[in-house]
């Protein structure tokens, strides 16, 4: 398994949006589970943040292969994923990948 992070520093004004996003995943939990499958992730948590005035989204993310579940996101046919995707050009102005530390993993619950 591959882990990843990252920080998505947001476009102004985006809040709506997301919150618009939060609640469109959370209510179509079926699909999206449907295309972590596809993808092979095994974890994908979403957390918003207000630092200094700006809004950011953390991503932490474990797949099998993270290069192979992006290609599978871009290339999928999931109407989620072409939600997810327009959600991303028109909220996020970059992603910074944060580096991998610690990674531990209690399979015994």
């Amino acid at each position: 398994m591959e882990t990843i992070a990252g920080v998505i520093e947001l476009k102004p004004n985006s809040l709506e949006a997301v919150e618009k996003w939060a609640e469109t995943f959370n209510e179509r939990t079926d699909e999206v589970v449907a295309t972590l499958q596809d993808e092979k992730v095994q974890i994908e948590s979403w957390f918003h943040l207000s630092l200094n005035e700006k809004d950011y989204l953390i991503l932490y993310m474990r797949a099998e292969s993270i290069e192979r579940a992006q290609e599978v996101f871009q290339n999928s046919e999931h109407s989620i994923d072409a939600y997810h995707q327009q959600f991303i050009q028109d909220t996020w102005l970059g992603v910074t990948r944060a580096r991998l530390l610690v990674d531990l993993v209690n399979d015994a619950i």
